[in-house]
């Protein structure tokens, strides 16, 4: 059998080693230390945020910015639907109430008129949502000047999970910068790595600073372990973080990687109907295309894309379904839900092609040839 074509695999750019190596030969091994100072520095620069701390995952990262927004049990926070189950697992970890909101058709993100309607109609129950996840989705960018507009006129706080986004754009600013606070991803699938790992980023000094006080077992300042409250072990180590600091060298020219594999699918899928792409809508946006996703519409092409997913697997090739929405998912199905469907026909009709970095033109011709054998009629 042909070797695995993997939807996204870690691809390293070889200056990881040597930052490793330097925490090895200086006994550096805690979650503390001097590449992860450097791994946070280098994730300001790049986004051009004021503050940076480096966890141990993104979800962590969303743990914390839910507590930092004085989340508590029974309060409702608004969730994107169409997302990975660690933009709204947290929210109950803290024995609060996810509301999820549909997508819009332009960019598959939260719909600000939805966003809006949830947020009246918990109104009239006497309920003010505590906070608001929007998702750029794939690493596609929302539509944040809408949506943070409309968080700003309720005074409800923006936690932007760009966890699948970094290096795309909105306005020519970089996703994760516009709410309160913004997260991201670095587990191995994504655009970067530190194999497992995230960041909460913030223009708000106090905001990271108490964050990195809960990361590291909330331990007060006294000369023996005293603790005034509930802390977590969510600090990324600093053999991780110099991982992290050699996939920075690389993360422009992965970007780039990323959406000329996306131009390629483009190109070869060009004029196939009823096949479509998540696309940037205008100028306003600039996608990492972290991955390549499609929907396949079935009475056009004669095929579902479950079809299409099986026929590539036979190959060995993977490819997913997108998202399913969180609505949809048993453990919440008895959960507060504001839409229209779109995510639902999204996830009925959507796939993910693979899209690593690392794709060579020899595996680009593999997953060509099944395309062509499938959709070219």
């Amino acid at each position: 059998m042909n070797s695995k074509i993997w939807l996204s695999s870690p691809h390293m750019g070889g200056g990881e080693l040597k930052y490793m190596k330097s925490a090895y030969q200086t006994n550096w091994v805690a979650p503390i230390g001097p590449n992860v100072d450097a791994f946070e520095h280098d994730i300001q620069k790049f986004v051009g945020a004021q503050y940076c701390a480096a966890l141990s995952t993104g979800t962590a990262a969303i743990h914390l910015a839910l507590i930092l927004a004085d989340v508590k049990p029974g309060d409702y926070v608004i969730c994107q639907s169409m997302t990975f189950s660690a933009s709204a697992n947290p929210i109950t970890y803290l024995g609060a109430q996810p509301v999820f909101v549909d997508s819009e058709p332009d960019t598959w993100n939260m719909d600000p008129e939805l966003m809006e309607s949830a947020i009246l109609d918990l109104a009239k129950k006497s309920i003010k949502p505590k906070a608001i996840i929007p998702v750029h989705l794939y690493g596609m960018p929302a539509k944040m000047k809408e949506l943070c507009e409309i968080a700003q006129k309720y005074a409800i706080p923006v936690i932007e999970d760009a966890a699948e986004s970094l290096g795309s754009l909105y306005q020519s600013k970089a996703t994760g910068t516009f709410g309160e606070m913004g997260i991201l991803s670095f587990n191995g699938n994504k655009i970067i790595t530190t194999s497992s790992g995230g960041a909460l980023i913030s223009g708000d000094q106090l905001l990271i600073d108490r964050a990195r006080f809960l990361a590291t077992q909330a331990r007060d300042d006294a000369p023996h372990y005293q603790h005034s409250q509930i802390g977590y072990n969510y600090r990324m180590s600093n053999i991780l973080a110099g991982i992290g600091r050699g996939q920075m060298e690389v993360l422009q020219e992965r970007i780039q990687q990323r959406r000329c594999i996306n131009q390629w699918y483009r190109s070869f899928l060009s004029g196939i109907e009823g096949v479509h792409f998540q696309t940037e809508p205008n100028d306003d946006y600039y996608s990492n295309y972290w991955l390549t996703a499609i929907t396949v519409d079935p009475l056009k092409t004669g095929i579902t894309r479950e079809n299409l997913r099986l026929k590539l697997l036979a190959e060995n090739i993977e490819a997913r379904p997108l998202w399913k929405p969180m609505h949809l998912q048993p453990v919440f199905k008895d959960t507060l839900y504001y839409g229209a469907r779109v995510s639902e026909k999204l996830f009925e009709q959507g796939l993910c092609l693979p899209s690593g970095s690392n794709l060579v033109v020899e595996q680009m011709d593999r997953i060509g040839k099944v395309l062509k054998r499938v959709l070219f009629k």
